[in-house]
């Protein structure tokens, strides 16, 4: 399979959490037994994650809250 261009791919698309979790899925057996839909559905969700997160942590920085002393 070639790994390194649909890597390229989805880092191209700006997915890269997408391409982190499927190169993470890669080192593990366990994963190659799950069906299409549920590893596809394990890499949205971890590029949904990784954009709610980094979402937040702007919005976060944004306010520039101060902490009460």
């Amino acid at each position: 399979m070639l790994n390194e261009p649909t890597l390229e791919k989805l880092r191209g698309l700006r997915l890269g959490a997408m391409a982190d979790t499927w190169l993470e899925q890669q080192g593990h057996a366990e994963m190659q037994s799950l069906a299409f839909d549920e590893r596809l559905a394990m890499l949205v969700d971890a590029e949904w994650l990784d954009r709610q997160n980094k979402k937040l942590a702007r919005n976060l920085r944004e306010a520039k809250l101060r902490l009460g002393q």
